[in-house]
């Protein structure tokens, strides 16, 4: 009896606002619509994301890493690398992905030429990712 009385009352009310669905206005109370917008402002503002790059070597050797560098830059011309210093180390950095699938999806191609390579968490600008 009770689950005959819920259906029916189920069923009218999705036929009610599915009649009405078109004449459907969200009004937002001020403080809500001022904290959405104060929201993307921020998200637009912001120019670094979390993400990954593929980390190609570690060395505390800077010339090997500046070589490393351009011997990548040979076989791949149109991916971006780059090194950084982290002390003690220098590391070889290629890549900007947004997630780790993307960066995961790549490493398979690099591993041929560097199989040591692995998937490394980075500060990623947004202007990299396009």
């Amino acid at each position: 009896m009770r689950n005959a009385l819920f259906i029916t009352f189920l069923s009218l009310f999705v036929g009610i606002t599915s009649a009405n669905a078109q004449s459907i206005a969200i009004e937002e109370d001020y403080p809500i619509g001022d904290m959405m917008r104060k929201y993307i402002s921020n998200n637009k503002a912001q120019t670094v994301l979390a993400g990954y790059r593929i980390q190609l070597l570690a060395t505390t050797d800077r010339q090997k890493v500046e070589s490393a560098k351009r011997k990548f830059e040979s076989l791949y011309p149109s991916m971006n690398v780059d090194w950084e210093h982290s002390k003690p180390y220098y590391k070889l950095r290629a890549g900007a992905y947004r997630t780790r699938l993307d960066a995961v999806r790549a490493l398979k191609e690099f591993k041929r030429d560097y199989p040591g390579a692995y998937t490394a968490q980075a500060r990623i600008n947004k202007s990299e990712l396009l």
